[in-house]
């Protein structure tokens, strides 16, 4: 079964949902291995992977089109049944606030625990996210390292944790400039990612 966007339904307490933010601009084999490790260290019953419509911390990067970041991201994700897309943030147009979402899943699963997925470098900024007390209330943050990524401590007062995770450093920037110089991006990306971006001339 191919990953939905969203079929959210109310949760029972002691749930375990896993929420991963941001652009995939485009999503590479680096997201799936932090999306697998999440899911199996912490046991998730499910991970929504949720594109947002722009970053606050990147106001002059202008993502590729809403409809081409979901085409792929539907790909990639294509059968893994513990996967589901949210547009939520898509809807919502505008710069994208991690508050709301988090809100929002409050609201629609209460009583589950909710994980918040994030990269290494965002910890010691999370006190200057957008309402960051009340984020730190609503979500457990994880990282996955890259390589050579130190342990982290997270500000108070939110809680975290790191994960083992399958440390890997490919990035969508690397990815985005590797297209444009007709460089190969097979085994960084999905199979069918790396069609689908050349298909459509993607990032040239």
């Amino acid at each position: 079964m191919a990953a939905r966007e969203p079929n959210l339904q109310p949760a029972t307490f002691n749930m375990k949902l896993g929420i991963y933010g941001g652009s995939f601009d485009p999503i590479h084999l680096g997201h799936l291995l932090v999306a697998q490790a999440a899911v199996e260290e912490l046991g998730l019953d499910k991970l929504f992977f949720v594109p947002a419509a722009q970053s606050p911390f990147k106001p002059d990067q202008k993502p590729a089109p809403d409809a081409v970041r979901l085409q792929l991201l539907r790909l990639a994700l294509a059968g893994k049944t513990n996967c589901e897309i949210d547009v939520q943030e898509m809807q919502r147009g505008g710069t994208s606030y991690t508050i709301q979402t988090l809100r929002d899943y409050a609201k629609k699963f209460p009583g589950a625990e909710l994980f918040y997925l994030i990269g290494a470098d965002n910890v010691a900024q999370l006190n200057a996210w957008r309402e960051a007390n009340e984020l730190a209330t609503l979500a457990e943050f994880v990282v996955v390292p890259r390589p050579g990524d130190a342990l982290v401590n997270f500000p108070a007062p939110f809680r975290g944790r790191m994960l083992k995770g399958f440390p890997c450093g490919v990035s969508s920037s690397q990815i985005r400039a590797r297209v444009k110089k007709n460089q190969t991006i097979e085994n960084l990306v999905p199979l069918a990612v790396a069609e689908a971006i050349r298909g459509a001339k993607l990032y040239l």
